[in-house]
């Protein structure tokens, strides 16, 4: 598979998310060519700050593979990255990084700040950008257009 097959994976987690009334972000983690860990953003369902997709992602990856480190891995998200997941890619080395959509609000692999840029770290994934970015966005758009409409209603 390639890059836009796997982000298609993520954007039918986003789709999930969609559905159960969160923000619709959705990731998934593959490791040599298999799929290993996929989720979609919980935070509401959970009630936890910590609940997004990259985060439970990681987790289940670390659990598949049975170590914390996954630096033969590749995340694919629809979202680009904030700074806890940005901050979580880099603690489990996590090799490449594909997303989606940049986020101007709280993006940190360029938009906002460029984690990548952070000198004397010991760990910086490639990135790929805008991969099915406007997929991406306009799924996020009809979110926040619809949560809009109902509290105008």
């Amino acid at each position: 598979m390639n890059d836009k097959e796997y982000m298609d994976l993520a954007i039918i987690e986003a789709n999930t998310a969609f559905s159960e009334n969160e923000v619709p972000i959705g990731c998934v983690i593959v490791y040599k060519d298999k799929v290993i860990a996929s989720a979609h953003n919980r935070k509401e369902q959970f009630n936890r700050a910590t609940a997004h997709a990259e985060i439970l992602a990681i987790e289940q990856a670390c659990l598949a593979l049975n170590d914390w480190r996954l630096d033969e891995c590749i995340l694919y998200v629809t979202l680009e990255p904030c700074p806890m997941c940005a901050g979580a890619i880099y603690q489990s080395r996590i090799k490449r990084v594909v997303f989606g959509a940049f986020d101007p609000k709280g993006g940190a692999y360029g938009s906002n700040f460029d984690m990548n840029a952070i000198p004397r770290l010991n760990h910086y994934p490639s990135i790929t950008s805008g991969v099915s970015k406007d997929e991406c966005s306009e799924l996020l758009k009809e979110f926040f257009q619809t949560k809009r409409q109902k509290i105008c209603e």
